[in-house]
């Protein structure tokens, strides 16, 4: 059951193809910021999937995410995701990042319940 609280965890290796340089967004080789809310969105993904009705899914629809220190190629960075409300299809969560040393990044996160076949339908539409 679905229910505030629920908390999720993922961590990745900094390499080279999710470092600012290579995502484009910068010239250096550190963890991207763009990389880093992939991760903060995939740990609330992941975290909550297990609670959805089949068929279900979620999808993001606002960050609030301030990314605070720089973390080289070959540290590890890991997400942790909170699950504090739920207002209908509505979920919001808070999520930090961190590395070895520290703190990283942190904000708020919101997805939204779907249908998973109607929403891949609706978004398929806009091709016609």
């Amino acid at each position: 059951m679905l229910e505030i609280g629920i908390k999720g965890k993922e961590s990745v290796k900094v390499v080279h193809e999710n470092t600012a340089a290579a995502v484009g967004s910068g010239m250096l080789e550190v963890f991207a910021t763009p990389a880093m809310i992939a991760l903060m969105e995939k740990t609330a993904c992941n975290s909550v999937a297990p609670y959805l009705e089949e068929g279900s899914g979620t999808v993001g629809t606002e960050l609030n995410i301030k990314h605070v220190a720089a973390t080289p190629v070959g540290m590890t960075v890991t997400c942790e995701s909170e699950l504090v409300e739920i207002d209908g299809r509505r979920l919001a969560f808070t999520v930090t990042a961190s590395d070895e040393k520290g703190l990283i990044g942190q904000g708020t996160h919101e997805r939204f319940i779907v249908n998973n076949e109607k929403f891949q339908s609706k978004a398929d539409s806009k091709r016609q």
